[in-house]
């Protein structure tokens, strides 16, 4: 399979924030920043893979600074990594004060995406060429950030048989009594 630079995927998506978007302090929802992540980052997956692709998890979400009413706001979305069937996306997000033109970065998140075939089943991808320094740089990130993923998902898997086991012997002592 024929690799992909990020520049062939890369995506920026504009929006402006309207009050229907608020929160009850009057700042933008947490959850409408999400969604447009999450659409960006989609995006960027699909036309890297240029089939289906699902989000799978959301790393690092972190709200920097509130976006408001009224900005403009900037999802800057890029390829980082990818794997058989996944890729990571990062995403940026900058809102724009549109009377001032005070620019603000305000969150930023990873997402891994999976590619899915016309059955909706796990696709294989383009493998991504790392063309810059930077690219290198994300590149390693992301494959440790894949890591920690890994081994988390692997003591939440032990943690719940040490809890089923626990159950069971419990269920065991109740009936012998």
């Amino acid at each position: 399979m024929k690799g992909k630079t990020k520049r062939e995927s890369t995506t920026m998506l504009t929006q402006r924030m309207l009050p229907q978007d608020a929160n009850p302090a009057g700042n933008v929802h947490g959850g409408v920043t999400l969604k447009y992540i999450d659409i960006a980052g989609g995006t960027v997956a699909m036309r890297h893979c240029r089939t289906n692709a699902v989000t799978a998890s959301i790393d690092r979400m972190d709200f920097l600074q509130p976006v408001y009413v009224g900005d403009l706001v900037t999802f800057k979305a890029s390829l980082n990594y990818t794997g058989r069937t996944s890729m990571e996306v990062g995403v940026r997000v900058e809102a724009e004060n549109m009377f001032t033109g005070e620019k603000r970065y305000c969150a930023s998140a990873y997402l891994t995406f999976v590619a899915l075939d016309k059955d909706g089943r796990p696709h294989e991808v383009p493998p991504l060429i790392l063309e810059t320094d930077e690219d290198h740089r994300r590149w390693r990130e992301a494959e440790a950030r894949r890591a920690i993923r890994k081994q988390e998902r692997q003591r939440e898997r032990e943690s719940q048989r040490a809890a089923q086991t626990a159950s069971l012997n419990e269920q065991g002592d109740d009936e012998s009594c």
